[in-house]
């Protein structure tokens, strides 16, 4: 891992809500707004920004941890701010802070967690739960 970004550094992923991220289980439909599991994959996304930027070729990111407090919907066609502050870094692990906007106003707040492990190890990791 290159560990090159500063603490402190902030990536920001725009987002435009689309149909397929409404709240949608098994039994239909349930709002017609960004779900809060959609809002958790770009929160992921958002963070893993921060990864692809600090593996190795033979690395490869993994998520560890996610943390969303879904405050306010988001409408269909909106674009959404995804604002990633690197927190910190230990060792091989990289925790973020996620705000998520609306213009001004807050959609979601939360943190994620990212271990970069070589993709070897992954794959035993991956190997070793096949039944």
């Amino acid at each position: 891992m290159v560990n090159k970004v500063e603490i402190g550094t902030v990536k920001t992923h725009r987002y435009v809500v689309k149909n397929t991220d409404a709240a949608t289980f098994d039994a239909g439909e349930v709002h017609q707004v960004m779900s809060t599991f959609a809002i958790a994959r770009e929160m992921e996304w958002s963070s893993r920004l921060f990864a692809l930027e600090m593996k190795e070729a033979d690395e490869e990111g993994i998520g560890t941890m996610l943390e969303i407090n879904h405050v306010s919907p988001a409408l269909f066609n909106t674009v959404l701010s995804f604002e990633a502050k690197l927190v910190a870094v230990d060792k091989n692990e990289l925790i973020c802070e996620i705000r998520v906007l609306d213009g001004e106003r807050l959609v979601a707040t939360g943190r994620t967690g990212q271990k970069i492990l070589k993709k070897d190890k992954l794959n035993q990791i991956f190997t070793s739960l096949e039944r």
